[in-house]
């Protein structure tokens, strides 16, 4: 009898120690799987926030670009700075000795010819980041050319401040890792009203990329802005 309550007791021990380590693996697994949610949310919440940094600097590049065609930039800074004129630069048939780079690449936004947008865009001091709108099945200046300037340089479009004199903290913290970057589209466009087949006049489409606190983040943003006449 002593024998039988012995043996019973110690299965009743093995299976308690059994039930134990179950529920000890349910809570480890249980654990685990917060820890993992908490660690995504966090990347998340930092993902989101990088983006929101780039997405900032892409619309305050937008907003430079803008100032750009519409001629309020004061030149101060980078290729706005300097002197020489657009025939200096290899714009064909640009007047405008004495002006600064600046002053001439203002210029070329009051013209109808659209002389500086070329195909491929502009790379000199005056025309720099001017694009030509392609034509037929031809891609979108912004998306035939390296926006980002990582491959070229940025030889084909306007680093933000370049032509405003406009400054952006970059490089520490949660601020963008670089400053954005541009370029412009001369395409055509109508007023509300035109008849249909009128030739209209033309707007200018901005494409801005920015940068957040890590590299791989970009944002790319556009607006079409028409110049008042």
């Amino acid at each position: 009898m002593k024998r039988w309550a012995g043996a019973r007791a110690g299965r009743q021990r093995g299976v308690t120690l059994l039930v134990t380590m179950l529920i000890l693996v349910a809570v480890m697994l249980v654990g685990a799987s917060a820890a993992r949610l908490a660690l995504q949310g966090e990347q998340a919440a930092r993902a989101g926030r990088d983006r929101q940094v780039a997405f900032q600097a892409a619309e305050d590049a937008l907003m430079d670009g803008e100032r750009d065609v519409a001629g309020t930039a004061s030149g101060a800074a980078g290729h706005g700075a300097g002197t020489g004129d657009a025939a200096d630069a290899g714009i064909p048939g640009a007047s405008g000795a004495g002006a600064d780079a600046w002053r001439a690449r203002s210029a070329l936004f009051g013209l109808d010819s659209g002389l500086g947008f070329i195909d491929g865009c502009g790379t000199g001091p005056v025309n720099l980041g001017l694009c030509a709108r392609a034509g037929g099945e031809g891609a979108a200046a912004w998306q035939a050319v390296d926006l980002s300037g990582a491959e070229d340089g940025g030889s084909h479009t306007v680093q933000y401040g370049d032509y405003s004199g406009a400054s952006m903290q970059t490089g520490s913290g949660y601020l963008p890792f670089r400053r954005p970057r541009y370029l412009i589209e001369r395409v055509p466009c109508h007023q509300p009203g035109d008849e249909v087949g009128a030739s209209g006049g033309h707007c200018y489409r901005v494409t801005a990329i920015g940068f957040g606190a890590r590299p791989e983040t970009e944002v790319v943003l556009q607006s079409v802005y028409r110049r008042a006449d």
